[in-house]
């Protein structure tokens, strides 16, 4: 799968790091975090900034720290809180949360199937809008073609429909990508649950999650966008660059952006897959309201959190140590020994990656942005989430 949009896998950048020494003041100490990571991986990862927003139970305002510049190298202006990011996959929750949604208020059902809902695709009739979401479809991903990735890369304001998209991973294609068994991750799942948002509702998906999140005054997402296609200047120019620096072999077509900014190319190949603008401060809140907040039903919820082992596809009640990495419905957990279980993702698109991490005992979070899509093997972005954890576990924070 071409490495973006996806949920990277932190696990490995998670184990054997152990806590560094208490400093009496914590901002610096994160701040520190920030800088050190940007001193050792911007070049290699092509970033010029990090942002980070904390929230922590019992404080009133959330812990914000930046390091850098918008445009790399080193030039633009200053990083703040309020400097807006693609979080990529990170929209899948609130995808997957728009669908909870509707269940709860009697308007489908997650056991309900495509061809109940988008007839038009019978190659795909009897996938369950639950494995839509968690995964197990077996419909592979659109971006896994590579034609969608060289008409993107011959024109990267191309408004690509939801149809187009769907299309270059439909069976009948020439070129579609072979379908897959057990878990397997694919943006198209999330495409198909946009269609039936709107085929439910009869609005846009874009309206979907206006009326319910961006709009919704106990969630706060004041900062908080989606649009299909692009985005309007007034956006564009609060949102820090976005360089696509990935040699991956999957990227190949997509070498003629190599190094290129792309915070003003269409975002249309996303869509409901990964199409959200928004900053770390706004995905805290997001991710408590979510996990543990007003966003869903108790049912719901657990249908949310409900995991499949990325080793096989398998229901699994938690993640374990032995087992340590599992989906649910648009959000991911994992488990290490250091950190115990987390519900965590990295969300990555041409050019930025956005993580967040949810301490379920603590109901604490943590959300940072980086300006690149590198290579898979350079991505140190767990190890960044390892400092910053253990920053605030020496200061007893979690």
């Amino acid at each position: 799968m071409p490495r973006f949009l996806g949920v990277a896998l932190v696990a490995v950048a998670l184990l054997g790091v152990g806590p560094p020494a208490v400093h009496p003041s914590l901002h610096v100490l994160l701040a520190r975090d920030l800088q050190a990571y940007l001193q050792a991986r911007a070049r290699v990862e092509h970033i010029s900034g990090i942002a980070l927003s904390v929230s922590l139970r019992g404080l009133a305002d959330n812990i914000e720290v930046t390091a850098g510049t918008t445009q790399y190298p080193a030039a633009g202006t200053p990083l703040t809180g309020e400097t807006l990011w693609q979080i990529g996959s990170n929209t899948k929750a609130f995808t997957a949360a728009t669908i909870l949604q509707l269940e709860a208020e009697g308007k489908l059902t997650i056991d309900q199937t495509v061809g109940q809902w988008l007839p038009q695709y019978p190659a795909w009739k009897h996938v369950t809008i639950r494995r839509l979401l968690n995964m197990t479809s077996g419909i592979p991903g659109y971006d896994n073609a590579p034609a969608m990735l060289r008409a993107y890369a011959r024109d990267p304001q191309r408004h690509f429909t939801l149809a187009e998209l769907i299309a270059y991973a439909y069976p009948t294609t020439a070129g579609a990508p072979p379908p897959t068994t057990g878990y397997a991750y694919s943006n198209t799942n999330y495409l198909l649950a946009e269609k039936i948002v709107e085929r439910v509702t009869g609005h846009t998906y874009g309206d979907e999650l206006a009326r319910r999140f961006f709009r919704s005054s106990s969630l706060g997402l004041d900062d908080t966008n989606y649009e299909p296609y692009d985005y309007p200047k007034s956006i564009r120019d609060r949102m820090t660059s976005g360089y696509f620096f990935s040699h991956d072999a999957d990227n190949a077509p997509l070498l003629p952006l190599l190094g290129q900014d792309v915070k003003d190319f269409s975002v249309s190949w996303m869509q409901g897959a990964g199409g959200i603008v928004s900053d770390p401060e706004d995905l805290t809140r997001w991710a408590r309201a979510l996990y543990s907040g007003p966003v869903l039903p108790a049912k719901q919820r657990a249908e949310l959190l409900s995991l499949v082992s990325l080793k096989n596809g398998k229901p699994i009640a938690t993640t374990t140590l032995d087992d340590p990495r599992g989906f649910g419905l648009g959000v991911a957990q994992l488990t290490t020994a250091e950190t115990g279980t987390v519900w965590y993702y990295e969300g990555i698109t041409l050019g930025y990656r956005m993580v967040h991490v949810y301490f379920p005992r603590q109901d604490a979070v943590i959300a940072f942005g980086l300006n690149s899509q590198c290579d898979s093997k350079e991505d140190r972005a767990g190890k960044l989430a390892v400092a910053i954890y253990n920053t605030l576990h020496a200061a007893g924070k979690l």
